[in-house]
């Protein structure tokens, strides 16, 4: 019998160390690709912005979880969406953000994008179920 595929929104709200939620959802959505689901997006909200720092610089025989956040997304062409709001207060900036708020420096990860609430919305209505990992 073969399983239906489902398309899947993922809302991230923890971050890449000191729990286990954000290392849950990246297994979870692996796990998803791989059995031939669809994850029509990824959303990091709350402490799960950390998760798109390029500036994570764990130890040597520690996994790098925003790289492997980065290349499920690139291989499964999903987005890795990061709330705005919430980067901005936990110093995850852009390019762009950090030239408007006259900082030096900018620090978000590569393929995370920063965007608002709606996306979250719009995520969701786009799946048939919406998995949040705290």
């Amino acid at each position: 019998m073969a399983i239906d595929s489902m398309k899947i929104a993922v809302l991230v709200s923890s971050a890449p160390y000191g729990s286990q939620g954000a290392s849950s959802a990246y297994q979870f959505c692996a796990s998803a690709v791989q059995a031939g689901h669809k994850i029509v997006g990824v959303f990091f909200y709350q402490e799960g912005v950390l998760n798109a720092s390029q500036l994570v610089s764990p130890a040597t025989d520690e996994v790098n979880l925003p790289d492997f956040w980065a290349k499920l997304a690139i291989q499964y062409q999903f987005p890795l969406e990061v709330c705005v709001s919430a980067s901005l207060r936990r110093g995850i900036v852009n390019e762009t953000e950090a030239q408007q708020l006259s900082l030096n420096q900018f620090n978000l990860k590569a393929p995370f994008v920063l965007s608002g609430l709606g996306q979250l919305a719009e995520l969701s209505a786009g799946a048939d179920k919406l998995v949040q990992f705290l």
